[in-house]
């Protein structure tokens, strides 16, 4: 996929050149201390672009492509910081919608979303599930069967304080850990009930704990049928997870490209530090790290689309080789930087914290060797 075609390569180079107008290290900086969490502006020309649409359907006025552009556009993301709520908003939510809400509710929502009127939160991690999303301690309870009170707490749910509505995954019947028995419920993000405590991720980038109490939804609120929104869910957080490592290897280029040039130009003792070999080999393997993520995603762009355990398998091993390699590369640029590196002032280390904050969402590393463990020998004896 990193060989682009013709309308990707637009995609990409209009994007380039949108953000880096709006992208400036200093302007990042000052966005991330303001109190909104997201520029408006941009977000509107986020719209004007297409890109709020850009995998959403003609009908609503998206532009019906693929993941494949959804990763070239996070790419770019990835290399100027973006702080806005793409992923929670299109990525997440819209494939929810798209692929689960009933037809009407579908067609409002995706298209107040193209428009830039519309954000979602997709509320479904909790502080003792670790990633696992068949752990559900929250619960929508119901004595009618039309009628469901929805009571737990949800944790790091990302846009939660700008949503207009939340997405949130509850326990409707079965055990813990069971797929079958878990169902979405979509509510209004200031219905009665709902209690959210805002807070910003290593980052700087905006996340919340949500509270709801015995917050109240029905049938038509619904995302996919009762007690089957595992799948839907599962299949969301994977195109999150591709989404979110094609965003890590724009920010991993940047770091290469800003530290080979800091030992291009960097002199000590009155030779250039890009002379030392140690240093080199470092760069080598910085190099490699970066070449292997960038195959991973696009593999795993090929199999969101095949069967559930051979996207699970794919999806999982995209993401323990990318996450290792973000930290990798994360550190050594900051390392090789020297002491410059860990100021506030200098890009390197803002691009090395979003690293950390990628390869933890949606599962880190630990989390998704033991999925790929599962999921590999599935698929391997369809």
């Amino acid at each position: 996929m990193w060989d682009y075609t013709d309308e990707q390569r637009l995609i990409d180079e209009s994007a380039a050149k949108l953000l880096e107008r709006n992208y400036q290290f200093e302007d990042r900086k000052a966005r991330l201390e303001a109190t909104d969490p997201w520029s408006h502006t941009v977000w509107r020309e986020f719209s004007e672009m297409g890109w709020l649409g850009i995998h959403l359907p003609e009908d609503v006025g998206g532009i019906a492509q693929n993941i494949e552009e959804i990763a070239v556009l996070m790419r770019q993301f990835g290399r100027h910081l973006v702080v806005e709520p793409f992923v929670p908003t299109t990525v997440l939510g819209g494939h929810l919608l798209m692929n689960g809400a009933a037809f009407h509710v579908a067609q409002e929502h995706l298209a107040a979303i193209v428009s830039g009127q519309r954000q979602i939160a997709v509320a479904f991690s909790e502080s003792s599930n670790r990633f696992h999303l068949d752990r559900m301690a929250t619960r929508a309870t119901s004595s009618d069967g039309s009628s469901f009170r929805i009571s737990g707490n949800k944790s790091v749910v990302l846009n939660a304080s700008s949503a207009d509505v939340i997405i949130v995954a509850t326990r409707t019947s079965g055990a813990d850990g069971e797929e079958r028995g878990i169902s979405l419920f979509l509510v209004r993000a200031d219905s009665p009930g709902i209690a959210m405590t805002p807070y910003r991720l290593n980052d700087g980038t905006h996340a919340a704990d949500v509270a709801f109490r015995d917050v109240h939804a029905t049938n038509e609120d619904l995302i996919g049928r009762l007690d089957e929104g595992f799948e839907p869910l599962d299949s969301a957080v994977d195109y999150a997870c591709v989404a979110t490592a094609a965003e890590a290897v724009g920010a991993m280029e940047v770091i290469m490209e800003m530290t080979t040039e800091y030992l291009k130009t960097r002199e000590q003792f009155g030779r250039l530090i890009g002379r030392n070999q140690a240093l080199q080999f470092r760069m080598v393997d910085m190099h490699f790290a970066l070449e292997e993520s960038r195959s991973m995603v696009a593999a795993a762009v090929r199999v969101l689309e095949s069967s559930p355990q051979s996207r699970r398998a794919l999806v999982s091993a995209m993401k323990v080789r990318v996450g290792d390699a973000a930290r990798k590369i994360g550190q050594q640029g900051v390392q090789l930087h020297g002491a410059i590196g860990m100021t506030d002032e200098y890009a390197v280390g803002h691009y090395y914290k979003r690293l950390e904050t990628l390869r933890t969402l949606f599962g880190d590393p630990d989390h998704h060797l033991g999925r790929y463990g599962i999921w590999s020998q599935a698929a391997n004896h369809r």
